[in-house]
């Protein structure tokens, strides 16, 4: 369904003057600022274990193909690295990417003005503290795998289009992608 609406351009890829019709994967529209900031026409959702996009458009839509639209509303481009990962896949994946899951990767110390509980990230190899051991001794460490897990959570952080607008929204991006230039 969401490729229906792409246009299909005319494309020689040789050079040799024969040219294909192919679908123009290049073709982008974009939720109006107006539109995604209105709180009124979204809820917030916390992806569970095992959910994809296309579970939670037939939950929501009763269309597991507006799967696009869950996407679109959140900016996900890339659903391997922007999409919270299965618990199996992300231990897989913590175990890839550090050579000890439970190393250092930061620390963090609360923000002392502004808002105070919010924490501002350190690291141990920063010049100007990197031998200041009692800069760190009010510091909390943060974990390789609490920093990824950190990540994932908010991943899972998404909004949904309310329903009552899914027609009106479907039809808005049909009509956009038909009118713009290429």
């Amino acid at each position: 369904m969401y490729f229906n609406n792409f246009p299909v351009i005319p494309y020689d890829s040789v050079g040799n003057g024969q040219f294909k019709f192919v679908t123009n994967l290049l073709r982008r529209v974009a939720i109006r600022q107006k539109v995604k900031t209105n709180a009124l026409l979204y809820d917030t959702y916390d992806v569970r274990e095992g959910e994809s996009p296309e579970s939670i458009a037939d939950k929501l839509y009763d269309n597991p193909e507006l799967h696009w639209v869950v996407l679109l509303v959140n900016d996900i481009t890339d659903v391997y690295h922007e999409w919270p990962m299965r618990y199996s896949q992300f231990l897989q994946f913590v175990n890839d990417k550090y050579s000890d899951p439970n190393g250092v990767h930061h620390y963090e110390i609360p923000q002392s003005s502004g808002d105070t509980t919010k924490t501002i990230e350190v690291y141990a190899n920063e010049a100007l503290h990197a031998n200041d051991v009692s800069y760190y001794a009010n510091a909390t460490i943060i974990t390789n795998i609490e920093y990824e897990e950190n990540r994932q959570n908010e991943l899972r952080k998404i909004r949904l289009l309310d329903p009552r607008y899914i027609g009106q929204f479907v039809e808005e991006y049909e009509t956009l992608m038909k009118e713009s230039i290429i």
